[in-house]
């Protein structure tokens, strides 16, 4: 009954060797479709990532991402850059990005270019809204000043 000796049955057995990681995860998070960073972490600088991005904690810098999903509790001190932004928290900074979603909790303080944006009912937005052009490269330009020019056919045929 209490034998130092562990018997295990037929058929479960370990294995004796260890398992082979294949070559595409051993190379790192490189393959991976997103990231986080939990509501624990603060960083203190600026954060890029190839691939979307979940925050939870602190960012005292500028972000640049895929797809940025903010949780209620964090907060972005610094300029975003994303495709998507997904926002519930506070941002202090500015932010630029095709599809902007402010959740009903968010605060942004900051301008704020977009190509398409929602705003939920109680959702807190202080600053400059910028329209961007969907395809567009960069910022759209503005379309230069109109011009006042006199029509010279109505007095001609008079």
């Amino acid at each position: 009954m209490f034998s130092k000796s562990k018997t295990t049955p037929d058929s479960v057995s370990a294995p004796s060797q260890p398992t082979a990681v294949p070559a595409k995860m051993a190379t790192g998070a490189r393959h991976t479709t997103f990231s986080i960073l939990g509501s624990d972490v603060v960083v203190t600088g600026n954060v890029a990532a190839s691939v979307d991005l979940h925050v939870d904690g602190k960012i005292e810098g500028d972000l640049k991402c895929a797809n940025l999903v903010q949780g209620e509790s964090s907060e972005i001190k610094g300029a975003v850059v994303a495709d998507t932004a997904k926002v519930a928290g506070l941002i202090d900074g500015s932010i630029e990005a095709k599809t902007l979603i402010v959740h009903a909790t968010a605060r942004i303080t900051g301008d704020v270019t977009y190509e398409n944006i929602t705003i939920e009912n109680g959702g807190k937005v202080d600053g400059k809204l910028s329209h961007r052009r969907a395809g567009a490269a960069g910022f759209a330009k503005s379309p230069p000043p109109l011009e006042v020019v006199e029509n010279k056919s109505a007095t001609l045929g008079a």
